[in-house]
């Protein structure tokens, strides 16, 4: 994606994302943080301290642009949540049970524990790269109470949003140095679900190799 014609003479998404602050202000970037939320190879960590690095150069002001990402994180995640709504918990329990190696027990283990952590779930979630968009569809699945939802996501999302446009906005030019470190933060987390994908697969199969020695 080759995008120029911004001041900054960057392309790609940056180039994008900068072009689109540029010609609508702090609502662009609330309009490119809410296409993060639904869309999660946009990343936050480029275009939040790229918001901050605008306002840096006068295109708008921090309260501002703070304003329009948070409102953009809010509905992104809002649009997810009745996502998570429209597919429910009995049309999500029959997709289950046809899956190979998973279990209905595993969805009863992983709504109970929804149950008693959803709130710190869907708060800390908004701070955790990928999961900052997937926890809002078990959200909505579950049918969390709107109003709390939306409180929680504009809290955690507002926490997560300032600490990246005040970086962009305090580094300037250098406002990439963030995209390094939220780089190593991404990477830990992708590695931590493989691990923990593996680990289930693994033992999940273990589980099967006596059953299959039992038959005939």
């Amino acid at each position: 994606m080759e995008t120029t014609g911004n001041s900054t003479g960057l392309t790609g998404i940056a180039g994008w994302a900068v072009q689109l602050m540029e010609q609508l202000g702090g609502l662009g970037a609330g309009i490119a943080i809410a296409l993060e939320n639904l869309f999660p190879p946009l990343p936050s960590e480029v275009i939040l301290p790229l918001a901050g690095f605008t306002a840096s150069r006068g295109r708008f002001g921090l309260a501002e642009v703070l304003l329009w990402t948070t409102l953009g994180s809010v509905l992104g995640a809002l649009a997810l949540y009745g996502l998570g709504a429209a597919l429910g918990r009995d049309r999500l329990r029959r997709i289950v049970d046809r899956l190979p190696l998973v279990r209905l027990s595993d969805l009863d283990r992983t709504e109970d524990w929804f149950a008693r952590h959803g709130d710190k779930a869907v708060f800390f979630g908004r701070m955790i790269p990928i999961f900052r968009s997937l926890i809002s569809i078990p959200a909505g699945v579950e049918r969390m109470p709107i109003g709390r939802f939306t409180v929680l996501t504009t809290a955690g999302s507002l926490l997560w949003n300032a600490v990246f446009v005040f970086a962009g906005y305090a580094l300037g030019e250098n406002w990439h140095v963030v995209e390094t470190y939220a780089g190593v933060l991404q990477k830990l987390v992708i590695a931590a679900v493989l691990v923990a994908v593996t680990w289930f697969l693994v033992g999940r199969l273990r589980d099967r190799r006596p059953r299959a020695g039992v038959r005939r």
